[in-house]
């Protein structure tokens, strides 16, 4: 998690519709066997990211040489067998028999775990915000049966293919304070919460609330726009996203197994691999650590402790590598530029395209996978505009989080499982929003 400078305090400039609102608030606020930290002179006090050896021998088309591993025990440059090495085509139509759907006992139990929440005071609301008490878990939302399908979710996303679908959320009838309290008790279930901006919001609202809708502005972070998602990944370990509305038309969700992209990419080359590995600097878009630089070093590919790790952001080193904005940051290499181009194309070629209905909510290991969103057209009636709700969630290592390299504490804060990813801003404790709110 990022620790941000001197937030300003927050004030909501109007009130938020009971139920089902679609407003926006205006706020004020604020080694060789994996790699290797060396210093790099072009990053001043910034270490640059030394890619592990190829073995020798190993060069473009002699995939025969390639040796086989898997989670836990992968060594570098190889390629990495188990159920989170997927391809679009094996879920693409087949939706039924991989998602969930909860049932009326689940319900039922959602919303006797709602009330009891607001009855004693776990949560209250203020104004555009809920607040919560400084020490909750799960065991302040039970969910006696649903909560065993949620752990086999969080599994599944963690230990298995990367990804899961819960379907028949009602938000169409509950109200928004209802729909929001679910979801964060929901996310109790899979890991603690983690702050997602410098307002300290638990529950991030994803929709175009009209600052920069074409996204001029290259340092507008894209979830408040209309234009398409780039593939990327987020600042946590799991992100979970609940559709409460859709678009007029567009905004079809992709998810792609970062796994599958490696090993693809392995076999094409594994000079593109070496690239990836190595030094990466990225742009931190105007949300500053205290006492850091605006951008930092992750490499894309991670190889550490026996597990392979992806962390891909396209346009965040484009834009921290652009013509004057850090003049001692250099520009990108042909072979990371080329490197950005394979990863994109194979992506594209693997990937599982679907459609998020209300009432879905979508769980991704930013690790093993890569997700994008196609542009989209929105409705004239600001209440019926496409609109998402995300989490972001860290998971305990008992939970099957996986390690992580030194470089994620940069922008993490910490790599500890269960206490790293979003960020935390001092002094503030985290608030849920009943509306998107959007700084100035």
């Amino acid at each position: 998690m990022l620790l941000l400078q001197k937030p300003l305090p927050v004030r909501a400039t109007r009130q938020p519709r009971a139920r089902g609102s679609s407003r926006v608030f205006s706020v004020m606020a604020p080694a060789a066997t994996e790699n290797a930290v060396d210093f790099d002179q072009r990053a001043g006090p910034l270490p640059a990211i030394a890619p592990p050896a190829l073995p020798a021998g190993l060069a473009a088309g002699k995939t025969q040489d390639l040796k086989h591993s898997r989670q836990g025990s992968v060594e570098p440059y190889t390629l990495v067998d188990g159920p989170g090495a997927w391809y679009g085509k094996d879920y693409q139509h087949n939706m039924d028999e991989w998602a969930i759907r909860v049932t009326p006992a689940h319900i039922a139990e959602l919303e006797g775990a709602i009330a009891c929440v607001l009855s004693n005071k776990t949560i209250t609301p203020e104004g555009n915000y809920l607040n919560i008490i400084d020490t909750v878990s799960k065991d302040d939302f039970e969910l006696p049966t649903l909560g065993p399908l949620l752990r086999d979710m969080q599994q599944e996303v963690l230990r298995g293919r990367g990804f899961a679908l819960l379907r028949g959320l009602p938000v169409d009838k509950w109200s928004r304070t209802e729909t929001l309290i679910a979801y964060w008790g929901i996310g109790l279930h899979w890991g603690k919460l983690r702050r997602q901006n410098e307002k300290a919001h638990l529950i991030g609202h994803v929709k175009d609330v009209g600052i920069d809708s074409k996204h001029q502005n290259p340092a507008t972070r894209i979830y408040l726009t209309s234009v398409a998602q780039p593939w990327h990944v987020d600042g946590c370990d799991v992100v979970g996203l609940l559709c409460l509305k859709t678009a007029k038309s567009g905004g079809m969700s992709a998810v792609a197994s970062s796994i599958t992209i490696h090993n693809e990419l392995l076999k094409q080359d594994p000079e593109i691999i070496k690239t990836l590995a190595g030094t990466w600097y990225m742009d931190r878009k105007n949300e500053v650590p205290e006492g850091k630089k605006p951008y930092y070093v992750l490499p894309i590919v991670h190889y550490h402790k026996g597990y392979l790790s992806t962390s891909f952001n396209d346009t965040y080193y484009q834009l921290a590598t652009s013509p004057g904005r850090f003049p001692e940051v250099p520009p990108l290499t042909q072979k990371q530029l080329d490197a950005l181009k394979a990863y994109r194309q194979v992506a594209n070629e693997i990937k599982l395209d679907f459609w998020l209905e209300p009432g879905d909510l979508q769980l991704v290991h930013n690790h093993t996978l890569v997700h994008t969103r196609t542009a989209y057209d929105d409705y004239d009636d600001v209440d019926q505009r496409r609109h998402l709700l995300r989490l972001w969630v860290a998971p305990s290592a008992e939970g099957g989080a996986h390690p992580l390299h030194e470089s994620y504490a940069e922008l993490w804060h910490a790599v500890e499982p269960g206490n790293r990813g979003g960020i935390y801003i001092k002094g503030y404790k985290g608030v849920i929003p009943l509306e998107a709110e959007v700084g100035n």
